[in-house]
């Protein structure tokens, strides 16, 4: 199953991240490469946090989805930090999340190409042995 969500999701995603995140001191806003990025600048913005190019002591560590927790869980034990993404594919629990979507849905991001993300889900599948 292949979703799409929209810039105009986005934004209000953004939106609910800034407001749960507004009265906390960051050091930075991290994204983790390459699908936080765009939360992360947007988060800048809207938060006025410098955005930093690595995770430091009291930082807020964004990215797009928790799939397996492959990614976040190398960043979990940095003190302080606090970490959002827009998707989790199952119940946060030392992570805070926007939507929480099946393990089944591919989500295809505004920033992505939409006429690759058939091809994308395939190999995600097969480089994680999920067939």
């Amino acid at each position: 199953m292949i979703s799409y969500f929209t810039w105009s999701e986005f934004d209000k995603s953004v939106e609910q991240i800034a407001n749960k995140c507004r009265f906390k001191e960051f050091s930075g806003i991290y994204g983790v490469p390459r699908g936080g990025l765009c939360l992360a600048v947007a988060l800048s913005h809207k938060l006025k946090i410098e955005l930093i190019s690595e995770p430091i002591k009291n930082s807020l560590i964004v990215d797009d989805i928790y799939e397996t927790g492959l990614t976040l869980t190398t960043l979990k034990d940095i003190e302080g930090a606090m970490f959002f993404v827009l998707f989790s594919k199952i119940n946060p629990t030392w992570w805070n999340t926007v939507f929480i979507s099946k393990k089944s849905e591919w989500i295809v991001f505004p920033w992505e190409n939409t006429l690759n993300s058939k091809s994308d889900r395939e190999q995600y599948i097969k480089k994680r042995g999920l067939t």
